[in-house]
């Protein structure tokens, strides 16, 4: 069940919860511990394969299945975007749009209550899991789909160009782009922006060149692991100086 702080019509909560189950059988169908990992995945499929062929079968393996944020997360993350006044979200990683509808409906909240232009930036770089985002963006109707300007292709080129100042940024993605997509972003990150990272406990391993950039004092980041299940990493951007 979605959450009664959720502020959404039925048909939305309906919809979210029938592409949680989806997403959480589908985890169970590939991985034992009900929940995959990039990196835990590539490993086992190079044990098998080449280095190269094994990322190759890797982005079949996902090419259709959902690998959604967690509920529990996502109405966290629902809630603190809210309680931040957040209106400029970028997510790396959207999949089958399922997380961007939380994030869709949190910002909606506040650029109606203020008036404020609310965007989230979605990414994607599978063709077929972009179509079925926009799909069930359509099924939510204009509450969500007015505020998502989804970018298909190479994340580390479609976030280079028409990026506003952002307030959070969701890192839900291949764990080796992780760190690549904080830098591409990090310059339009505003001071005390936050940066959420899913699954930082169990894929610590495929994490540890993002967690120890958050994790250095001088790259101005406050980090700490939620205890979310596999890990959630909240980390607030607060540098010593401004940027010029």
């Amino acid at each position: 069940m979605s959450s009664p702080l959720l502020n959404a019509p039925r048909h939305i909560t309906e919809l979210l919860s029938k592409l949680h189950k989806l997403s959480l059988d589908q985890e169970a169908a590939i991985s034992k511990t009900g929940k995959v990992f990039s990196s835990t995945v590539v490993g086992d499929l190079e044990d098998k394969l080449s280095s190269g062929d094994a990322k190759d079968e890797f982005d079949r393996l996902m090419a259709d299945k959902f690998i959604a944020l967690d509920e529990d997360k996502c109405q966290f993350t629902y809630q603190l975007i809210t309680a931040m006044g957040a209106t400029s979200i970028v997510e790396a990683g959207t999949s089958f749009g399922v997380s961007t509808i939380y994030l869709a409906l949190a910002v909606a909240q506040t650029s109606i209550a203020t008036g404020a232009t609310g965007r989230i930036i979605a990414t994607e770089n599978e063709p077929r899991k972009a179509a079925a985002a926009r799909k069930h963006w359509k099924q939510c109707g204009e509450q969500v789909e007015n505020y998502i300007d989804l970018r298909e292709g190479d994340i580390l080129q479609t976030l280079k160009q028409d990026l506003p100042q952002v307030d959070l940024l969701l890192l839900d993605i291949w764990s080796a782009l992780a760190l690549p997509t904080l830098k591409t972003v990090l310059p339009k990150l505003r001071r005390g922006a936050v940066v959420l990272t899913d699954n930082t406990i169990s894929g610590a391993e495929g994490y540890k060149d993002l967690l120890a950039y958050l994790r250095a004092p001088e790259n101005g980041f406050h980090t700490v692991t939620l205890p979310f299940s596999n890990g959630f990493e909240m980390s607030v951007y607060l540098p010593q100086t401004e940027r010029a």
